[in-house]
């Protein structure tokens, strides 16, 4: 069986936690016996067995895959959407519903609702983004799976580590993830905290006021930019005080898993994608303004001690056996 991996960001142009779901997904199934290759767009010649599309491929690319004899698997991120209350998704919903019944046919396909129905499954992350698919994107029950992603094997606790000061946050600086508001809280808070990550552009103007304040305020605020050694950031986790991600909305977090699986007490913004994710083995934060975040991110820091481990996420080489299974599920489909 060969797999062919498609997705329509270059990866220099969109670095992050997809990047790493993309690439350790692909080594998990080459260790379990598979042939995984890229599409290659420009190559006529190439053959595989199935695509699996990383994001939300257009419904007229999975038709076309399809005909060719391909069945086409995608992996679509529902970040705004899976941050979204119930109610809020009950008005998605009815947009959707009334939206196919007035918007022309060329635009609709566009849209790729009509992805869910035809795609030969749906790979989603969480309980939460499978009831969205299903209820919003109507997608059939039988074609959703749900597979988290895993964590590399380097990512473990450490024996008898005292934990220093620091909480820290691994993740791409921009707006959606807060770094400025978190680093003003925890300025309020009196917490040290800890920035790792790079941003899409230093020229950025949000990026170049979160470096200022850390600049301001180095008692408090620590950046350095991102962490390229797997190994070093594992010890960075499992040596944290404590995992801090208050984003605006989030799909998933690929290093909150791993600050997990270091041992590290989590801290998230209270959203359903969240408490999906991790229920009452984390601690939340309401995504809001400094004087609100402020206190909260004190209480964290102030028990996190105390706070037991969360558990231990699945690694990466369980992710490619689900996945296996559900590749040869779809290629003995009628």
């Amino acid at each position: 069986m060969k797999i062919l991996f498609d997705h329509c960001e270059p990866f220099f142009l969109a670095h992050g936690g997809f990047q790493i779901q993309i690439e350790q997904t692909r080594q998990a199934l080459i260790e379990r016996g598979l042939e995984v290759d890229w599409l290659r767009w420009w190559d006529p010649s190439q053959k595989g067995d199935v695509i699996h599309y990383f994001g939300r491929p257009l419904a007229e690319y999975v038709q076309i895959a399809q005909q060719k004899g391909l069945k086409v698997v995608f992996s679509p991120q529902h970040g705004e959407t899976g941050s979204r209350r119930p109610w809020q998704l009950w008005l998605h919903k009815m947009a959707n519903r009334f939206g196919e019944t007035i918007v022309p046919s060329q635009l609709l396909a566009r849209l790729g609702w009509e992805t869910y129905r035809i795609a030969d499954a749906c790979i989603v992350l969480i309980p939460w983004e499978a009831h969205i698919v299903k209820t919003v994107f109507r997608a059939p029950p039988d074609k959703v799976h749900i597979v988290p992603n895993g964590v590399e094997k380097v990512f473990s606790p450490a024996p008898e580590v005292q934990r220093g000061p620091w909480l820290v946050t691994v993740a791409t600086i921009r707006t959606m993830k807060r770094p400025l508001e978190t680093a003003q809280a925890a300025i309020e808070a009196q917490t040290p905290f800890w920035w790792i990550g790079k941003p899409f552009s230093e020229s950025d103007s949000y990026y170049q006021k979160f470096v200022a304040l850390c600049r301001a305020n180095p008692q408090w605020l620590r950046y350095e930019g991102s962490v390229e050694s797997r190994a070093q950031l594992a010890s960075i986790y499992q040596q944290a005080r404590g995992f801090v991600l208050l984003s605006q909305w989030e799909s998933w977090c690929l290093s909150a898993r791993e600050a997990a699986a270091c041992g590290c007490p989590l801290l998230l913004g209270d959203l359903p994608w969240a408490r999906s994710a991790f229920g009452a083995t984390a601690s939340y934060c309401p995504v809001a303004g400094v004087a609100k975040t402020a206190p909260v991110l004190r209480a964290f820091y102030d028990r996190a001690p105390s706070l037991p481990p969360p558990p231990r996420p699945i690694h990466w080489n369980e992710v490619g056996e689900m996945l296996k299974g559900i590749y040869q599920s779809v290629c003995h489909a009628s």
